[in-house]
């Protein structure tokens, strides 16, 4: 792909680099913000600069937070017995968006991959046991997509959860095997929070 001018290459180049963005995709989107007004495109750029710099991880659930505690830790109404351990937080947000879900989470940060040189260590595994003695939980609820690699991870997690008196649940599959939780619709996922499952017997 030919380009007119160098700095309209080095922006397509830094805008394909973005998951699901091609080259012409970039390049439409390159030239979009060329025709636009020059503050349209600042703002952009701010914003974009903003939250690299000034976005935090809560240091209760690990979740992405404007503050030290994310707004949905420091709501008052959320039920605190209730703990919703996801992989990612995407995964928040997509059982946010369910509007069934009114307990609090655990971001682990990934799920277990030895392929991929991921183990219990790498994630926020320990974090969880740490918080649990302190905390009014009484129910764990595993939402990580149901992939190999995510049943590992709930199978290692529901050994570890052993010692403490709780009542361990799973989203029920309704969510399709091999499935990621962000790409499921609302409908399908809100019933799976709903009518979840106990996950075995620990």
């Amino acid at each position: 792909m030919n380009f007119p001018s160098k700095l309209i290459e080095n922006a397509v180049e830094e805008l394909a680099k973005l998951p699901g963005i091609g080259r012409k995709t970039a390049l439409r989107l390159a030239l979009h913000l060329l025709k636009e007004e020059s503050e349209t495109t600042y703002a952009l750029a701010e914003s974009l600069a903003k939250m690299r710099t000034d976005v935090k991880h809560c240091t209760q659930c690990h979740n992405i937070s404007d503050a030290e505690v994310c707004s949905i830790c420091a709501n008052p109404l959320r039920d605190k017995s209730v703990l919703c351990v996801v992989s990612d937080i995407r995964d928040v947000i997509a059982i946010e968006n369910t509007s069934q879900y009114k307990g609090l989470y655990h971001v682990l940060g990934g799920v277990i991959s030895p392929l991929e040189g991921v183990g219990p260590s790498d994630l926020q595994i320990e974090s969880l046991l740490e918080r649990l003695p302190a905390s009014e939980v009484k129910e764990i609820l595993l939402a990580i997509s149901p992939t190999m690699e995510g049943d590992t991870t709930a199978f290692y997690l529901t050994r570890k959860l052993r010692e403490y008196p709780l009542r361990i649940t799973t989203i029920a599959r309704g969510v399709p095997v091999g499935g990621e939780l962000e790409y499921t619709d609302e409908i399908t996922l809100g019933r799976s929070i709903v009518e979840r499952t106990a996950y075995g017997k620990v």
